[in-house]
């Protein structure tokens, strides 16, 4: 087996990680505080599409994590990325929020439902049925499906809640026609974000709480994977995929001394 590389860079998720329901995971401030004096770069993300960089930033400020706004990155941004670079000054019909709206406003897309290019799906609170219905329409006009993430669930307090992934399901269903995800578990999102961080997949290691989504997305892009058991994989779960971390560990505070 080929010597691994020093790990120079870290990209993180952010929930079941950093935070879980809205409180920090012990260990993550002592985490984020090494990174930051060690000076290497490092990348805090996350699939939910809802809110902006800056929203985030003061999320996580006001639980005693101090994440520069650019060490954020989001299936939102991750989306705007890719649409940019495939078809520059667009236009899209947009069911989401405005970590979305503005990721796209930010790369000069027009938002419009009048002939769209692309119907891009989001998280939401609200998903109306007639958002949807119009999202319908207009992908059998000729608009092109994508979507920021394929989770098809998300934590509330009240329990699970209908996401992305549902309700692109449903929109499948109704055209026929399967959208792409530039979220995780595609190894885009993380290749995305190296770029935007100058880093390179062979020195850098991805730490997630997900085999599906975090550590099947850091395997394809070719980095060294972390498995945390604080959020919604355990360690047993493990065995029922045929990949595995590189690493698996109880929690964020055990990889402080690797930075």
């Amino acid at each position: 087996m080929a010597e691994r590389k020093p790990i120079e860079s870290w990209l993180t998720d952010m929930d079941g990680v950093l935070i879980h329901e809205g409180t920090p995971i012990p260990g993550a401030d002592a985490f984020i505080k090494r990174l930051r004096e060690s000076g290497k770069p490092f990348l805090v993300l996350t699939n939910n599409s809802i809110y902006t960089p800056r929203d985030l930033q003061a999320r996580l400020s006001r639980m005693g994590l101090d994440v520069p706004v650019e060490n954020i990155w989001t299936s939102a941004l991750a989306t705007a990325k890719f649409l940019d670079d495939q078809r520059p000054g667009g236009t899209a019909y947009v069911i989401g929020e405005a970590g979305l709206t503005t990721a796209l406003h930010d790369i000069g897309y027009i938002l419009t439902d009048h002939e769209p290019d692309y119907v891009v799906l989001g998280e939401t609170r609200t998903y109306s049925f007639e958002a949807m219905t119009k999202a319908v329409r207009l992908i059998n006009a000729g608009a092109r499906f994508i979507c920021t993430n394929p989770d098809e669930t998300g934590p509330s307090t009240e329990g699970p809640l209908p996401a992305t992934g549902a309700v692109a399901a449903l929109i499948t269903k109704a055209t026929g026609k399967k959208p792409y995800f530039a979220g995780k578990p595609n190894p885009l999102m993380m290749r995305t974000g190296l770029n935007a961080i100058g880093a390179h997949s062979e020195s850098s290691a991805m730490i997630g709480d997900r085999m599906d989504t975090d550590v099947l997305a850091g395997l394809e892009a070719g980095m060294q994977t972390f498995l945390v058991l604080t959020g919604l994989t355990s360690e047993a779960d493990t065995e029922k995929f045929p990949y595995r971390p590189t690493k698996t560990v109880a929690s964020i505070a055990d990889l402080v001394d690797l930075v």
